[in-house]
């Protein structure tokens, strides 16, 4: 019993030791945070409560473009600001503000609790002193070090500035969003009115935005659309509700005045809102967001940031330039926004660095971060999808060739039965042939002999991210479930210049703090998306779509390669192609899907692409694509696919390319010469009088006569205008005594009819 005891007295001085141990070193922790903290502690000055620098935003050759977020900030006394708005901001951020000495215990203890409780910094608990002092003294960092000198700046302001002083330097300083720092400057930004006119409804709307100027903004119901712009109005109205039931809480208003407010309608300064204060708006829009995006809008227009883009100034002029042009677009007129119809985007860019050197996102710039319809809208592709989703994957994993043939006959899936555009049924095409054509039937084939899975696999490696379980064989037409941007398109393309190396598209190269102090070295996130010869063989067909098919339209004097695309009723209509220096897509279409009639991909996205494509590199000297190792030509016949054979007529003939060991190794074994009736065509019967020898196409099954090439394949139907009964002789035809008279025998006729029932 003793031992036991002292076992366990043992065991207990050993924990408290440990505890004590412990906590020493918590000490010695906490104490040299603490020392740290106050040795690196700023110096409070009046300047430093006012400070904050623009964003400045370099082209590609380091020549500043503009400063984004230059601060808008006009200065006014806590007099002129209305009773409402002042008691709108205490009520919803610090409703103690009179009463505490700088810090908030209460909110320190929830924030911490917060904290302990995700395991992370998540939530400040600051008093309007802290959030003062926080803008103007201290890093956004949320670490222990930057709360305990916002805590002991917060202290030192309180015993040097009145609590109006405090409050009327918050309310100058604060970031609203837009570039708007102050009340006065959010009050003439969001409304076009001093701070002494505004509402009790509108001061509670800017009271809501300090915490997140982002996700409040109210301007965002501008650039949204459909579900997103109501759920924006319903996240803006929801903020501006949340300040006034503050308000009714902590006594500032009565339930009735918040009621009234609730009910007034919101309205914005939309004059403000379309004023263009920038160059290359556009892109200086996407890549603002990037930065938001990745730093937060208060060090983006606050920060002083030095960005270097990839911006190429000539060639954004000039895709703006042809934007605007309305001879480049359909009939246009104004939706009931006043916004011009059809709108349009155009992305180009690098395809050796993925560095996008223009990117134009509408044919006008209405309004400050507009809608991006180069970055943001996804539209179907239509046939602009067929190298990713039919041509790339058939030669990447099935080993065809630009002169593999395929049958463009009727065909159906289940109840999915593609049609061509045309409504007319080319027979057996290469698909060369049928891509320059843009025939859909074979593109359907093809995607449904490699199969979908292998497509969404080589769209991926694109950059483009499909659900296998949601798309069918249409995919290989564009019919996509969420549709692609112009950017992603533009990527896409980009692999097929590029040696089917994909590199995914950057429009930010550097960024840089104030002091020089690099925050981003842009390092470009490539993949090889295909084999190389892949990338070749859809290039050189595609080139032959400029050269002779659909995209004629697109022509510039110099090897270009591309394909056009046009949706059912051309509600989308694009045209995506390249050179060895660039590569661009452009779209139009209506901002809410419309027919535009007798619009397709090969006239107006093809003739915006071709001025901006000729004229971006006009004095350049002309590049050519360069065949990779591994590509080889070979000549064919262009009904089989196959090596030429003893019956392959001459004008069957094709040599066109192949990847290495996809060359066909079998002979031509469609044609074959058969008798037919000099006059009917058909199989002679014992009455024809005329009969000759012909090379035909003969396939183990049959097409209707509305094929094009129909009366080239074997007929099936025995001479029908050569009666019996009726002699040769009394036809009154020579006869020819070289062609023997023959009647068809049974086995052909049973050959016959096996086919009919194999193709049924």
């Amino acid at each position: 019993m003793a031992r036991r005891l002292k076992r366990k007295l043992k065991l207990s001085r050993f924990f408290f030791l440990l505890l004590g141990i412990a906590i020493i070193g918590a000490g010695c922790v906490l104490a040299a945070v603490l020392f740290t903290s106050i040795r690196d502690l700023p110096v409070i000055s009046p300047g430093a409560l006012e400070s904050g620098a623009s964003t400045m935003i370099y082209d590609k050759d380091g020549n500043l473009v503009t400063n984004v977020g230059l601060k808008n900030s006009v200065p006014v006394d806590l007099e002129e600001i209305p009773d409402n708005v002042k008691n709108a901001f205490l009520a919803i951020e610090d409703p103690a503000f009179y009463q505490h000495h700088g810090i908030s215990i209460r909110g320190i203890a929830r924030a911490a609790w917060s904290d302990l409780t995700s395991r992370q910094i998540v939530e400040g608990g600051s008093t309007i002193t802290q959030q003062l002092v926080k803008v103007s003294f201290l890093t956004l960092d949320q670490t222990v070090k930057r709360k305990i000198q916002e805590v002991i700046l917060a202290f030192q302001v309180e015993r040097r500035y009145t609590k109006d002083e405090i409050l009327e330097m918050y309310l100058n300083n604060t970031f609203f969003g837009e570039g708007a720092y102050g009340i006065q400057a959010a009050a003439q930004t969001f409304f076009g009115k001093d701070v002494s006119e505004l509402t009790l409804e509108e001061g509670a709307l800017l009271a809501g935005l300090p915490q997140a100027p982002s996700a409040y903004n109210p301007f965002k119901i501008y650039t949204l659309e459909g579900q997103e712009k109501e759920k924006q109005i319903n996240t803006v109205i929801s903020r501006r509700n949340a300040v006034l039931n503050s308000m009714v809480k902590n006594n500032f208003i009565s339930q009735e005045q918040a009621n009234q407010a609730k009910d007034t309608e919101l309205k914005l300064d939309t004059n403000e809102v379309s004023q263009r204060q920038y160059p290359y708006p556009y892109f200086l829009d996407y890549v603002t967001e990037q930065l938001i995006e990745k730093y937060g809008e208060a060090e983006v227009f606050k920060g002083g940031l030095k960005v270097y883009t990839s911006l190429d100034p000539k060639i954004q002029l000039i895709a703006e330039a042809a934007m605007s042009r309305s001879s480049n677009f359909p009939s246009s007129s104004a939706d009931a926004n006043g916004v011009v119809q059809p709108q349009g985007a155009v992305v180009v860019l690098d395809p050796q660095t993925g560095h996008i050197v223009a990117l134009v996102g509408g044919r006008e710039h209405t309004q400050k971060r507009s809608w991006n319809r180069a970055s943001q809208t996804t539209r179907q592709p239509g046939s602009a999808f067929k190298p990713i989703a039919a041509y790339g994957p058939a030669i990447e994993y099935l080993g065809r060739g630009a002169a593999s043939v395929v049958d463009d006959v009727p065909v159906s899936y289940g109840s999915y039965s593609p049609r061509n555009s045309d409504g007319v049924f080319r027979g057996l095409l290469t698909l060369r042939e049928a891509l320059t054509r843009s025939v859909n039937i074979v593109a359907v084939k093809l995607l449904n002999d490699t199969g979908i899975n292998n497509a969404v696999r080589f769209a991926s490696g694109l950059g483009i991210n499909l659900d296998p379980d949601v798309h069918g064989l249409s995919m290989a037409l564009g019919g996509l479930h969420e549709g692609v941007t112009p950017l992603q398109m533009a990527a896409a393309y980009g692999a097929f210049a590029n040696h089917g190396v994909y590199i995914e598209p950057t429009a930010i190269i550097r960024v840089e703090k104030a002091d020089g102090i690099i925050l981003d070295q842009h390092v470009s996130k490539q993949r090889s998306a295909m084999k190389a010869t892949t990338a070749y063989l859809i290039t050189d067909m595609l080139r032959s779509v400029i050269q002779s098919g659909t995209g004629t339209g697109a022509q510039i004097g110099r090897p270009a390669a591309g394909k056009t695309g046009t949706t059912d009723e051309g509600k989308d209509i694009w045209f995506v192609g390249y050179t060895p220096e660039l590569t661009a897509a452009v779209w139009i279409g209506y901002d809410t899907p419309t027919s535009m009639q007798q619009a397709y991909g090969g006239m107006y996205p093809a003739k915006i692409w071709q001025e901006i494509m000729s004229k971006a590199l006009s004095g350049l000297p002309v590049q050519g694509f360069t065949p990779p190792t591994g590509v080889v030509s070979a000549t064919v016949d262009s009904k089989s696919g196959l090596l030429p054979g003893p019956n392959t007529p001459a004008d069957s003939l094709v040599t066109d390319l192949f990847a290495e060991g996809t060359v066909p190794t079998e002979q031509d074994n469609v044609h074959v010469f058969v008798e037919v009736c000099a006059a009917s065509g058909q199989l002679p019967n014992q009455y024809c009088p005329d009969r000759i020898i012909k090379p035909l196409i003969k396939l183990p099954y049959q097409v209707p006569a509305t094929v094009l090439d129909y009366a080239q394949r074997v007929p099936t139907e025995t001479c029908t205008i050569h009666g019996q009964g009726i002699t040769p002789e009394q036809t009154g035809a020579p006869v020819n005594p070289a062609i023997p008279v023959t009647k068809p025998n049974k086995t052909n006729q049973t050959e016959n009819q096996s086919d009919k029932d194999k193709s049924q």
